[in-house]
């Protein structure tokens, strides 16, 4: 863990290495990527049998070992306790209700010139969820994928996931049962991602693919973006939070966690004003560590990429430090988080105030957390029902307004040196 001082002489130094530091995969995760997307576009399913019995020590062989049936995913949710199932149904009807608001509207209007102009938004036909079954197997991320497809009204929604030595996480099936999801496949990895972009034998291919999963996942949906559309290229996750001396130092630490717990290459970083509740909270996240069941994962991360800055007035340094490192998640536990938020630009999600940590928005909130990391919010945003859609325009004109704005595109195309555009306007000008 660094700990660094506006103060300090080498400051800009130090937060820049921090700022420009890389935790995602190097140049041989693309080549291995590359060669298995290449055997998949040319073997299908029979690639898929190979890589699945290397990787997941599972054989592929009849229909069975292929799919995880409804009925399953139907069962999954009976054996688990009330309690989750209640966890589960309030997880999901909060967040779609959160995203039904973003579905975006048709327009369709006619403006001054009388040429009647809008845009028409309809789903794409079908949606490949990516669903990791290793060490990420989560059911709040089946439930952020499959939601937005849904309400998007993407009608084929299908589930890749790898099932080692053919086992099953009962959470993510009971998520997938309560998100209507009846195609699910037991493959995973690169090779997985190669199937949905072009289909196999088995597996039809599909417009769209979504969902985290671990350098090789990312790296093949990298390559194939183009093929088909891409939430994002996801890396390691990571939490910033802004935090005063009024906190609990025990709360903070814990936020700080609750990201380095998910992989050893994810980032904590707080941003204090306050030098001993900086030493509390350091001296907590030891404490805590060695009582976390992820504690190993959780210090390797905290060890490796974490960070405490101290700074000398929070309000007027902390915003900039947060646009540079446009981090994933942003928690701003101090006294008036809204003016704070309005200096803010680049951020996944933002967390306003003491009593919101981050974990919430992972599960109940709404919000979606399929969020840009890496510093790529400087230019993306999380997963939306947007991700699921497309937007054709159209364009109406009578003779009046052909003859209105007519003559103007054959000029322009004239200037272009494209003389047939200019042609298939001028022949129509009266």
């Amino acid at each position: 863990m660094k700990m660094l001082s506006t103060l300090d002489p080498d400051f800009e130094q130090q937060f820049t290495r921090i700022v420009n530091a890389r935790r995602e995969a190097d140049g041989d995760v693309a080549g291995q990527v590359q060669d298995i997307l290449r055997d998949v576009r040319t073997g299908g399913d029979g690639s898929l049998v190979k890589y699945t019995q290397r990787f997941d020590g599972y054989s592929l062989i009849d229909d069975a070992d292929w799919k995880i049936t409804p009925e399953r995913c139907a069962e999954a949710y009976e054996e688990i306790s009330a309690e989750l199932r209640d966890a589960l149904n309030l997880a999901a009807a909060r967040i779609r209700a959160y995203h039904e608001e973003q579905l975006p509207q048709n327009r369709d209007f006619t403006d001054d010139a009388g040429v009647r102009l809008g845009a028409i938004w309809r789903p794409v036909d079908a949606a490949g969820l990516y669903v990791p079954g290793g060490r990420a197997a989560y059911p709040s991320s089946l439930l952020m994928n499959a939601i937005p497809a849904r309400v998007a009204g993407v009608e084929r929604v299908v589930v890749v996931t790898p099932t080692p030595k053919g086992n099953s996480n009962p959470l993510v099936l009971a998520a997938a049962h309560v998100a209507g999801i009846d195609e699910i496949w037991r493959v995973g990895g690169a090779q997985a991602v190669g199937a949905l972009a072009y289909g196999t034998d088995r597996i039809a291919p599909v417009d769209v693919i979504t969902g985290p999963g671990n350098a090789y996942v990312a790296e093949a949906k990298r390559q194939l973006f183009g093929v088909v559309g891409i939430d994002m290229v996801a890396g390691p996750s990571e939490i910033l939070v802004v935090a005063d001396g009024k906190n609990d130092p025990d709360w903070i630490a814990a936020d700080l966690l609750s990201q380095a717990e998910h992989d050893p290459t994810s980032q904590s970083i707080l941003i204090t004003d306050d030098a001993g509740f900086a030493a509390l909270v350091e001296d907590s996240v030891t404490l805590q560590l060695s009582q976390l069941s992820t504690g190993k994962t959780a210090k390797a991360s905290w060890d490796d990429h974490g960070a405490i800055i101290v700074v000398n007035d929070i309000d007027e340094e902390a915003p900039a430090l947060i646009n540079r490192l446009a981090a994933e998640h942003v928690e701003l536990a101090i006294d008036d988080p809204e003016a704070m938020l309005t200096k803010i630009r680049h951020a996944g999600s933002v967390f306003l105030g003491r009593m919101t940590p981050e974990a919430v928005g992972d599960y109940v909130a709404g919000p979606n957390h399929v969020l840009p990391t890496g510093r790529r919010a400087r230019f993306s945003s999380g997963l939306s029902v947007l991700d699921f859609m497309k937007r054709t325009s159209f364009i109406a004109l009578d003779d009046d307004a052909f003859n209105a704005i007519g003559p103007a595109a054959a000029t322009l195309a004239h200037a272009e040196g494209l003389p047939a555009h200019a042609k298939s306007v001028e022949l129509r000008i009266k």
